[in-house]
Order: C-alpha cells, then structure tokens, then sequence
C-alpha cells in the first residue's frame, strides 16, 4: 500500500469511530434534556393554576365592581373572565398529558 491509501484508511476509520463515539452521547445529552424538560412540567402546571386563581379572583373583583355600580356590560365581562381562567386551566391539563 503506498502512503496516499494508507492515510485515506486512517482518515475514514477515524471517522468512523469519531461518528460513533458522537452518536453514543448525542443518544444520552438527548435523553438527560428529556429528563429535564419533563422535570419542569409539575411546577409549570403548578404555576399555571396558580395564575390561573390570581386572574379569577381579579376577574370576580372586578365583575363586582360593574354588577355593583349597574353596569349593563356585566355579563360580557364575567364571560371573558370566566373564559380566560378556563382557557388557564384545560391548555395545563392538555400541554401535560400530550408531553408527559
């Protein structure tokens, strides 16, 4: 074997195990990410409903506050209220149960 092959040999088993060596550990940063992200998702559904209660509790405040000064708008803001602490709670419970 002259020397141009033997370094086009060398170069490609090098290659090879390089490859190798990388798709081991791409395998594993993969999996140790998907731990991670799915470590995240009982404190972010825990944080959603947590919004979720604060913009209800405004949202009764404030419906309150127009039911008590006779404003005839009530029942539409009570709807967008309503409609938004609903919207909090289902897209937590869908997000988790497609991710997790």
């Amino acid at each position: 074997m002259n020397n141009k092959k033997k370094i086009t040999m060398l170069f490609l088993l090098t290659a090879t195990a390089i490859g190798a060596y990388a798709h081991g550990n791409g395998m594993a940063g993969i999996n140790e990410a998907t731990k991670m992200v799915t470590s995240y998702f009982d404190p972010g559904t825990k944080l959603i409903y947590a919004i979720g209660a604060v913009v209800g509790l405004i949202g009764g405040i404030k419906v309150y506050n127009k039911f008590s000064s006779g404003d005839p708008d009530t029942s539409k803001t009570a709807a967008s209220w309503f409609g938004a602490c609903i919207f909090l709670i289902v897209a937590a419970t869908i997000l988790r149960s497609f991710f997790l």
